[in-house]
């Protein structure tokens, strides 16, 4: 995939790239308000940062104590290697309780392992229970966003979706009528859904426990109405004890979307007598990222999506232009950890500016990292054209009588060449600058000339 050809796509058009680029820096701003609010707030990061170096260098330790107080507690614990796995382990659990219909809340890592699709392949309904998930469900797209999945849809798309798929007023475009449709559209499949599956937030070995947060109550409404619930966890979610919890609470709603806290912060322990709880361990590149020095960092992330909102490639892109998952500039580090080739040109969709840095609630490093990842696809790579004229500029500026005789021959040359050569294809440079005025001499022989 090429991110600069998507995002090419959705800047063509500019009404609602410009309302997209407004709408995520209004959630960023909502973000600096919240954080502001607390005196404490940089002390919080680092001390969730700390947290997370700890858990990631005794991961191995933390996820067999977690797998011992779990299954004491009466939860099914599964370990996946991959999605192919993953997959596979949801479908028996589904075929086993021979259920055709499951009720889903937000889950990063279904997205991840395409669960959806697999299910629906082998005759499983899959209807996805958060609202902004619904609505893109609805369209058959992924979410282009790991927080706000339909951001880049607006109330009229919402409206003109909700008309075809649940019949309701043609033109209506009230917030408020337009959720109470969905809630009676999804109170049905509730009712129905024999097993609900969900994401994990955090995972605490200490207890054997794990919590999923949610703003909409969704998850809540389909694990205590099913008998059998599924939580899926990448095997980074781990915290080490309970009291560890506030920390990651009190950041992770701030940073997501300036709220204090999630609406819902549940806690699944142990199962209800005569239910189920299916706790499913997915690594799918985990450990490999883990053995990088230089990315095992990236694995910190708690996946609150300030760094998109923050992000001036990624508000003015859109997060389809990634091709990934996880969009912005946090899966800009993760993508290539899993497919490089595929995700090359990822880490050059940033200005490395350092805001997305700026705002992660764990101290990620992440625009580093993207630098870091260009160091080693540009080496993976080879030559390149962009490598070569590096080394020319480089000749060029070491020698003063070469820089001195290549600006004259520029000058020159940009006066004469028509329009048609610098403005061609092949210059993405040229797709939306114009080359400024030729000046008729250098700022050297000016300052010559004038300085007396």
């Amino acid at each position: 995939m090429s991110h600069p050809n998507q995002a090419a796509n959705f800047l063509k058009d500019e009404k609602r790239a410009h309302w997209h680029d407004e709408t995520l820096w209004f959630v960023r701003e909502k973000r600096d308000i919240s954080s502001k609010g607390i005196p404490e707030w940089e002390e919080l990061r680092k001390l969730a940062s700390g947290i997370k170096d700890h858990v990631l260098s005794k991961l191995d330790y933390y996820l067999e104590e977690l797998e011992k107080t779990a299954s004491a507690n009466g939860i099914k614990v599964h370990w996946a290697k991959d999605a192919a796995e993953h997959n596979e382990i949801v479908l028996s659990i589904l075929q086993e309780k021979k259920c055709k219909a499951i009720v889903k809340s937000k889950s990063i890592l279904t997205e991840e392992c395409h669960l959806n699709p697999f299910l629906e392949k082998h005759g499983v309904e899959v209807v996805d229970t958060d609202l902004g998930e619904r609505i893109v469900q609805f369209l058959n797209q992924p979410p282009s966003h790991i927080v706000l999945p339909a951001i880049h849809l607006k109330k009229r798309d919402i409206s003109e979706i909700f008309h075809e798929k649940l019949q309701t007023e043609k033109g209506n475009e009230d917030p408020a009528y337009l959720t109470n449709a969905a809630r009676i559209h999804l109170r049905d499949k509730f009712m129905k859904a024999k097993v609900a599956i969900t994401g994990v937030n955090f995972a605490i070995p200490e207890t054997g426990e794990f919590v999923v947060c949610t703003n909409e109550g969704n998850a809540d409404m389909g694990v205590h109405l099913a008998d059998v619930h599924i939580a899926c966890m990448g095997i980074e979610k781990i915290i080490p004890k309970r009291e560890h919890l506030g920390v990651f609470l009190r950041l992770l709603a701030r940073s997501a979307t300036g709220q204090s806290i999630t609406n819902y912060n549940s806690h699944f322990r142990s199962p209800a007598p005569g239910k189920e709880i299916h706790l499913i361990l997915v690594d799918n590149g985990r450990t490999e990222q883990l053995s990088r020095e230089k990315f095992k960092n990236s694995l910190k992330c708690i996946r609150c999506g300030a760094c998109m909102n923050t992000c001036p490639i990624y508000r003015r892109s859109g997060g389809y232009s990634y091709g990934s998952t996880v969009p912005g500039p946090i899966g800009s580090i993760l993508s290539p950890g899993i497919d490089v080739k595929k995700y090359s040109t990822l880490p050059f969709a940033s200005t490395l500016c350092g805001s997305c840095s700026d705002v992660c609630p764990v101290k990620i490093n992440i625009h580093e990292q993207l630098y870091e990842w260009r160091q080693e696809i540009t080496k993976a790579q080879g030559w390149s054209a962009k490598e070569m004229s590096m080394k020319m500029a480089n000749g060029i500026f070491k020698s003063p009588l070469a820089y001195k005789v290549s600006g004259k021959v520029l000058r020159a040359t940009l006066k004469t060449l028509p329009d048609s050569l610098i403005y061609n294809p092949l210059n993405a440079w040229g797709k939306g600058r114009n080359v400024p005025e030729v000046p008729k001499e250098s700022f050297k022989e000016w300052y010559q000339k004038n300085r007396s």
